[in-house]
């Protein structure tokens, strides 16, 4: 065979990652793609292409008319319906498929965690008086605070949330990660903060309000990962490359 076809499904630090490793040997021909839900996505390592499928039987069109013989599904903990997409794409087309899912954060000594199986849940969980609230889910999931007009709420999101809240009492800070301790202990002393309202999206990141949150003794409300997804799953970019490596031998790679 020539050089394997690789599709990656972005979005993470960690599928640019594996992208620009899998670009330096210059031994795969691998495509990223991007939801397009970011309106300035970090520049990428190897060719882009940006915007949904329409749904697991395009994705699996798409797959089979590229001639892809690996799919990589390295998108957000909590995209779920683009890796069941991307599950259903792998089995019905018989094209080889896995998960790059970074471990989730772990309780540690000193957190207040309540987890929570939802955002809504999440909202719910915060009782009925009022409280300041730091929403840490991304604008996606920021509507549902609607449902608690009570509360005061600091949301950050990379992206504007649009339409804004119908909200009194809310404050939107725009800002891409990684964050410091520092910077995060400073913003939720300024801001009053007395409860977060989390996704465990796992990862270095965005871990600094966690441990901001147990430094200052600030409640969690943490959103759990639904379950995983039958693709086979590594944690690490490393468990990747070493996956490849097995599906792909260098040899074959190299087309010899």
């Amino acid at each position: 065979m020539g050089r394997p076809r690789i599709l990656i499904l972005g979005g993470t630090s960690e599928a640019r990652l594996l992208a620009e490793a899998l670009a330096a040997p210059d031994d795969c021909d691998v495509l990223l793609s991007l939801a397009g839900r970011t309106e300035k996505p970090a520049t990428q390592p190897v060719p882009v292409r940006i915007g949904g499928f329409g749904g697991a039987a395009a994705l699996a069109d798409f797959l089979k008319a590229g001639g892809y013989d690996l799919l990589i599904d390295a998108t957000h903990p909590f995209a779920e319906r683009i890796s069941a997409n991307a599950a259903f794409a792998a089995e019905t087309t018989g094209i080889a498929a896995m998960a790059l899912r970074r471990p989730e954060w772990q309780r540690r000594p000193g957190d207040r965690w309540q987890g929570v199986r939802s955002i809504p849940a999440a909202i719910e969980a915060l009782g009925p008086s009022p409280r300041h609230v730091f929403l840490a889910t991304g604008r996606q999931g920021a509507h549902h605070a609607e449902a608690a007009p009570q509360h005061h709420y600091l949301v950050r999101s990379v992206d504007p949330v649009e339409p804004p809240l119908a909200l009194d009492n809310v404050e939107y800070i725009l800002e891409r990660g990684p964050f410091t301790l520092e910077g995060e202990c400073d913003l939720l002393r300024q801001h009053d903060i007395d409860v977060i309202v989390a996704k465990n999206s796992g990862g270095a990141a965005t871990y600094a309000k966690m441990e901001a949150a147990r430094l200052l003794g600030i409640e969690v409300m943490m959103v759990a990962r639904t379950p995983a997804s039958i693709v086979k799953a590594v944690e690490t970019i490393d468990a990747a490359l070493a996956a490849i490596d097995h599906l792909f031998p260098p040899a074959m790679k190299r087309g010899v």
